[in-house]
């Protein structure tokens, strides 16, 4: 039976999980997933874990969170006056916002805490900094 390897494109099934058992994503519900063994799509540790599968072959692997999406890095994370943001936003821990940066791109950040005049915000990743777990079968080599 052949077996995935870099370079071919997949299909997969999967069910991402926190380290306590927490479903962050699935794609039991929707369409496999298609990408290309090696190519770079992948966070690091999910890309391995294909490479060597056969069709229909199931395995759940742990990936520590430098293979994942790495290590939270704390200059991503910087408190913002209030005074800097539109008045009618309601501001809320949790919350997802876009920010513009100086470059004019914008980056995705989350409301880590709301103060009286400024509020702190992540631009991490919300995956970074933490181990997950895949339990992953293959579907199609193609």
């Amino acid at each position: 039976m052949p077996e995935a390897k870099k370079n071919d494109k997949v299909k997969v099934h999967y069910t991402g999980k926190l380290a306590n058992g927490e479903i962050f994503d699935s794609s039991l519900e929707r369409e496999p997933l298609e990408f290309t063994v090696g190519a770079g799509q992948m966070i690091k540790g999910f890309d391995s874990a294909v490479d060597g599968m056969s069709i229909s072959e199931k395995k759940t692997v742990e990936i520590p969170a430098n293979e994942a999406y790495g290590p939270s890095n704390p200059d991503l994370i910087q408190e913002v006056p209030k005074s800097q943001l539109p008045e009618e936003l309601k501001l809320e821990v949790g919350q997802n916002l876009v920010a513009q940066n100086p470059d004019g791109g914008q980056t995705q950040v989350v409301i880590r805490e709301v103060n009286k005049d400024s509020i702190t915000i992540d631009a991490n990743h919300q995956l970074a900094g933490k181990d997950l777990t895949f339990e992953i079968e293959l579907m199609e080599i193609g």
